[in-house]
């Protein structure tokens, strides 16, 4: 694991590691993240929105083509607003982890509470804010996430949403209302670890492991919160959204 941050830890992590692969062939060379969006690499949104709010201590988390980012924000005039630390999967293990293998595998650089947000999602009017902070550390649960109107990629959702904002594991035949997941939540470290995750902290044997088991386990035990949020969001998964994205 490379750290250019090895001191206080990390606030918010960044999610950078994925191939891209329905991007090809613009991601045959670049970065999914690093994709320019309306002048700007895409991750650079969330990130700025992310130092607005006072949150500039970042981990990101690499693997296809990851030197490229590191190199990036390293060298870029912006590098100062930041304190970056990477996890680069693709260096240590050949490959992504998954979201869950991968914030496992960052855990020791993170905080005790930590904002969790992928790198390729377009969500620019989000505010990230101590105050969202405060309110999920007095709560008590393990996580709170931020769930968005279905896409026309995904028109069953993901999570529902109950009337005393508990996010609910339901299925997409339960007669339940359900949402698409953004990518943004605020998390305890206590998610990554027993019951919940297996993983141990550090992920020294690199398991692959997806987010969504441990959040419907979590939700099961009444531990996962969750809003709708309505403004503008895009999962630039595909060349024809980031085209949308870019044309006046």
């Amino acid at each position: 694991m490379s750290q250019t941050n090895p001191g206080r830890p990390a606030q918010a992590m960044v999610l950078a590691a994925g191939r891209g692969e329905r991007m090809r062939p613009l991601t045959d060379t670049c970065p999914k993240p690093l994709l320019r969006v309306r002048g700007k690499p895409l991750m650079q949104w969330p990130m700025a929105a992310l130092a607005r709010g006072g949150f500039t201590r970042l981990v990101v988390n690499t693997a296809w083509l990851g030197d490229q980012i590191e190199n990036h924000f390293g060298a870029a005039s912006q590098a100062s607003t930041y304190s970056i630390a990477y996890s680069h999967e693709g260096r240590d293990f050949g490959g992504a982890l998954e979201t869950a293998g991968g914030i496992a595998r960052a855990l020791p650089l993170l905080d005790d509470v930590f904002w969790v947000l992928a790198g390729d999602v377009f969500m620019p009017d989000f505010e990230f804010t101590p105050s969202a902070v405060e309110r999920f550390m007095a709560g008590g649960m393990l996580g709170h996430i931020w769930l968005v109107p279905n896409p026309a990629h995904n028109p069953r959702g993901d999570f529902g949403l109950g009337a005393n904002g508990m996010a609910l594991n339901c299925t997409a035949d339960s007669g339940t209302l359900r949402h698409t997941f953004s990518t943004i939540g605020l998390y305890r470290r206590a998610l990554f670890a027993a019951p919940y995750c297996d993983i141990p902290a550090g992920n020294p044997a690199g398991v692959k492991a997806p987010l969504a088991p441990l959040l419907r386990a979590a939700m099961d035990n009444g531990q996962i919160t969750a809003e709708l949020y309505t403004g503008p969001w895009t999962d630039v998964g595909t060349p024809e959204r980031l085209t949308q994205l870019n044309t006046p």
